[in-house]
């Protein structure tokens, strides 16, 4: 038994965060998750939405699991294009405004050309603006400044940009020496490069699964509804791999593995949760159960949607999610190892 390569999957990690990805414009991403896959002779198809499903065919044919993890992450759309060549922002995804000021960006027209700028508030200059400290972070008040010579809003569209041009933000990816990684976007692309690293480890070892195993990389599940479809009629286990949300009252740190017990959706599978926490304990793995009130995964997605399936969700810890994010090594290599098991283990529902 050899557990995936933890090095390889931080690599992973930081090469995926380092593709723009914003909920809606996804197809750079899913190409080079598609690519790795391919490279590693893993059956890949794409879903008419943009996503890309994964199967390793397993000893059982006729009961599936599926894993899923998203690549879509936070981002922004050009609203308006103000007179001064300056742009007004509307947000995808669920996040404040605060978490994104002063935060280098980039924009990518309908064409393909890409401008950097940079997130601020109108009145940024405590010299100019006496209410610079108090006004709103809001819609209204916060703009992008263009690193281009523009001084109206004719010479912002000469350059090709347009309202609905995606805005990705600067993921600033660092990997210190103590093992915390710091970067935008861990959710959920920690889980991605998780899930990767898995799959290359199962064709190594030539692992025969005990079921036809289905991986999912949703790319919309920002804006709820990434991992709703495509999941076969024989699928009976579903498993959300996410990050566990971090702050007061929450069990989740960034050194262990999260297994949810409810979300706003409402209480996870009681069995499958279970089954999970059995094998953590069994296989000394460190975890942590915990309640996220204000999240919805791909898992409770598909519930929504009608699907009659057992969901789970687990995933590495992250510190102040949809904002400026970070984990721990050792989070990672515990997540890594529960699905290590996981996808070698009984189905709790036959």
């Amino acid at each position: 038994m050899a557990y995936p390569s933890t090095d390889e999957t931080l690599q992973l990690l930081s090469e995926l965060v380092s593709i723009p990805s914003p909920s809606g414009n996804t197809n750079e991403v899913i190409s080079f998750v598609e690519k790795y896959l391919q490279e590693h002779h893993v059956e890949t198809k794409r879903n008419r939405k943009g996503g890309l499903i994964a199967t390793i065919k397993g000893k059982d044919d006729y009961n599936h699991r599926m894993l899923t993890a998203h690549v879509d992450t936070l981002g922004a759309i050009v609203k308006e294009i103000k007179p001064t060549g300056r742009l007004k922002l509307d947000l995808i995804g669920g996040f404040k405004y605060n978490s994104i000021e002063g935060e280098y960006c980039e924009i990518e027209t309908s064409i393909g050309k890409k401008y950097t700028g940079t997130i601020l508030m109108h009145q940024t200059s405590v010299h100019v603006y006496k209410d610079a400290g108090k006004a709103e972070r809001n819609q209204e008040n916060m703009e992008v400044r263009l690193d281009e010579v523009v001084h109206n809003s004719e010479d912002v569209r000469a350059l090709g940009i347009e309202v609905g041009d995606f805005v990705s933000f600067d993921p600033r990816v660092q990997i210190t020496p103590s093992g915390f990684i710091k970067s935008r976007h861990l959710d959920d692309k920690a889980s991605v490069a998780i899930l990767l690293s898995l799959i290359k480890q199962i064709k190594l070892e030539k692992l025969e699964l005990p079921y036809t195993t289905h991986f999912l990389i949703s790319n919309n599940e920002e804006i709820g509804y990434g991992g709703n479809s495509n999941i076969t009629p024989e699928t009976v286990e579903y498993l959300a791999v996410d990050m566990g949300a971090i702050g007061d009252g929450q069990s989740t740190d960034e050194f262990t593995v999260s297994i949810c017990v409810k979300d706003a959706s409402g209480p996870y599978h009681f069995e499958l949760r279970k089954k999970l926490v059995q094998l953590a304990i069994d296989n000394e793995i460190g975890y942590k159960l915990d309640i996220y009130p204000y999240y919805g995964s791909d898992a409770s997605a598909a519930i929504r949607s009608g699907h009659d399936i057992v969901h789970g969700l687990v995933g590495p810890g992250i510190d102040s999610s949809h904002a400026f994010e970070r984990t721990h090594k050792s989070s990672i290599e515990n997540t890594a190892k529960l699905l290590y098991h996981y996808v070698q283990s009984e189905m709790v529902n036959i």
